[in-house]
């Protein structure tokens, strides 16, 4: 992969800090299903963090609520020192700009061309105007050839969406975020419909590039080898709750088993008894 997106520039990262947040879901009845619990999360601008459980562990909930897109049922929010929902509309609007959610499915409209799917994490920034006019007489086409490029895509920038495979729209789905003026990067699940190649691939790129620009960076993935080689600080997340946070090397096998079992086994769901390369220190990360 090779590639740098013209609008790149180094940004101070966006800081991210989540105290005592609480959320939970009206399940059937009047009982309410704890989602997240006691989260504490402080990220520091610029760094670069996985967040790693099995599925249903809380994972894409604990962005959207650092995404200031579900307000928690209690705890505090705050993005660049600035306490959230304290904020009026306008405050939250200027945040929100500031940041990129990624959605493991990311939206892109299959009839849309790719160049003007990418282009669309620009809007916000445009005004409205220049917004319209965007669309029908795309004027970054060098950005967002140079943010495929990153992925492997270079070659299908004016393909339709609907004739991509799975794979290739969640890649497309990322490149929106190197096209973006945004600070902070929240990704859900980016690599699960690739195959391991892929996968290894596009994580590469996505951490050189957030480090290149001094974006902070939060990825929540399944992946505990791609987690622990890309990565040097780890948040595990079990039943809504952090069950550790800690630089990389510094996590045990016993505790992937604690986070990864199931009550019908005694061995962990979704990753082997010992994951690859442990135990032992972890490699190197590239965060």
């Amino acid at each position: 992969m090779s590639g740098h997106p013209e609008t790149a520039a180094r940004l101070p990262g966006l800081a991210l800090e989540l105290a005592g947040i609480e959320l939970a879901s009206a399940a059937r009845g009047s009982q309410r299903r704890e989602i997240l619990h006691a989260i504490d999360l402080d990220v520091a601008p610029g760094e670069q963090l996985a967040i790693v459980g099995a599925s249903g562990a809380g994972k894409t909930s604990l962005l959207h609520v650092a995404a200031g897109a579900l307000r928690t049922d209690g705890g505090t929010l705050r993005l660049d020192g600035e306490v959230f929902w304290r904020l009026d509309v306008h405050g939250r609007r200027r945040l929100r700009r500031a940041l990129f959610l990624a959605p493991q499915l990311p939206p892109l409209p299959p009839r849309q061309r790719v160049v003007t799917a990418v282009l669309a994490a620009c809007l916000p920034a445009l005004g409205f105007w220049r917004s319209v006019a965007a669309l029908f007489y795309p004027t970054q086409l060098p950005a967002v050839r140079a943010a495929l490029a990153v992925f492997g895509l270079e070659g299908r920038l004016f393909d339709r969406v609907d004739r991509l495979s799975g794979g290739e729209r969640q890649r497309v789905g990322l490149a929106r975020a190197l096209v973006s003026p945004a600070r902070l990067w929240l990704l859900d699940e980016p690599l699960a419909a690739l195959d391991p190649v892929h996968a290894d691939q596009v994580l590469e790129g996505l951490c050189a590039q957030a480090r290149s620009r001094g974006v902070t960076l939060l990825v929540s993935l399944h992946q505990a080898e791609l987690a622990r080689r890309h990565f040097t600080r780890l948040v595990g997340l079990r039943a809504g709750r952090v069950v550790f946070d800690q630089p990389t090397a510094t996590v045990a096998p016993e505790q992937w088993r604690a986070l990864y079992e199931t009550p019908a086994s005694s061995g962990p769901a979704g990753v082997p008894d010992t994951p690859p390369g442990l135990p032992g220190p972890a490699g190197g990360g590239r965060a």
